[in-house]
């Protein structure tokens, strides 16, 4: 069974973000970006399990072409993927901390 997912406001504005720099930089790159991100939402759903939890109770996965780091946590009960942060590996991984309160 597929989970549903929930992107938080702050991660939105984060692919936001990102997708206007890359596109700032080259023309039709925050478009890759954000196909990239949907792609690997689309993985964390079929298998949420599949990476590992690097803080409490979240877990990240890595983009495979931008430096980008997606940080969720599940929610087993309801079946639901939180998308927390969508930070660029360079980042504090400590930001989505902030976030979760």
């Amino acid at each position: 069974m597929m989970y549903r997912t929930v992107i938080l406001l702050p991660a939105k504005e984060d692919i936001r973000e990102a997708a206007l720099w890359y596109n700032k930089k080259q023309k039709g790159l925050g478009k890759r970006f954000t196909f990239q991100v949907r792609e690997k939402i689309h993985f964390i759903k079929r298998y949420p399990q599949a990476n590992s939890v690097c803080y409490d109770d979240v877990r990240t996965a890595i983009l495979s072409v931008f430096p980008f780091m997606i940080h969720y946590s599940i929610d087993n009960q309801t079946k639901t993927i939180i998308i927390i942060a969508v930070l660029h590996t360079s980042r504090n991984p400590e930001l989505w901390r902030k976030r979760k309160q």
